[in-house]
């Protein structure tokens, strides 16, 4: 169904997309900061912030705003409502302490992958990943698992969408590069990314099918830098990915 504009409310639209401004590489922001992510204009911005701020979503110093954990409010019902987590946990649980690496269920929101599920076993980022933590799907192995699960053409449109940082200095930026590393992983049926998120992390994915074979999430296992080579770490841990991505398609809608 179509929504007409006049049924719309033009500030909630304004007020989620500053909110959507915070990020882990951007916890705190100014007006002029976050007016600039937003593309709203600075009087908007800063009504929006100081609302947010009024109604405790976010803490204010005098220059830089920051949001609250009363945030997390808007995305808890959310996942608690999803059967998706509820459902992996128990297979992340046992997959973890079998590998003894921390394992990750994601989806795909666009651009980025948005956490539903973990396992840790050992900190392998410098940010703590959890429930609702957001990556780029570009330079993630679950996003580009997700990402080639798609049309190119879609897949092509969502890069172009996106910034593509050099994260590191092995990060694929280039569209052309990363549509062919979507092309690998689509042969494959497995991603593998080697230091291009964050220096010291690699990381092993392949795609969540339902029942009709369609992908709707990805699994991973994240690993710290080690003298072994890429290609014997997915010797070892693809099958046990594999094996726990076979079992849950029969349970996935």
């Amino acid at each position: 169904m179509e929504t007409k504009q006049s049924d719309m409310m033009g500030g909630l639209a304004k007020g989620l997309r500053v909110i959507e401004a915070f990020t882990a590489d951007n916890p705190r922001l100014s007006i002029s900061e976050a007016a600039a992510i937003t593309g709203l204009d600075r009087a908007t911005t800063r009504r929006c912030l100081l609302t947010l701020a009024e109604h405790g979503y976010c803490a204010y110093d005098g220059k830089f705003f920051t949001v609250t954990p009363r945030v997390l409010r808007l995305g808890t019902g959310c996942l608690a409502s999803m059967p998706l987590p509820r459902i992996v946990q128990p297979w992340l649980d046992q997959l973890s302490d079998r590998i003894g690496q921390s394992t990750s269920v994601a989806i795909l929101d666009e651009g980025e992958i948005v956490y539903v599920a973990r396992a840790a076993q050992r900190k392998v980022m410098s940010i703590a990943l959890m429930p609702g933590s957001r990556l780029p799907a570009y330079c993630t192995s679950m996003g580009r698992v997700m990402l080639a699960a798609l049309p190119a053409d879609r897949a092509r449109n969502i890069l172009a969408s996106f910034p593509l940082n050099a994260r590191t200095p092995h990060t694929l930026t280039d569209i052309e590069a990363v549509m062919e590393e979507l092309d690998k992983v689509r042969q494959q049926g497995f991603a593998s990314v080697d230091q291009e998120v964050e220096i010291g992390l690699r990381s092993i994915a392949v795609p969540l099918k339902n029942a009709r074979g369609a992908v709707v999430a990805a699994l991973n296992t994240g690993l710290p830098v080690s003298p072994e080579t890429m290609p014997a770490l997915v010797e070892r841990y693809l099958n046990p990915l594999g094996q726990v991505a076979k079992e849950l398609s029969g349970i996935l809608t």
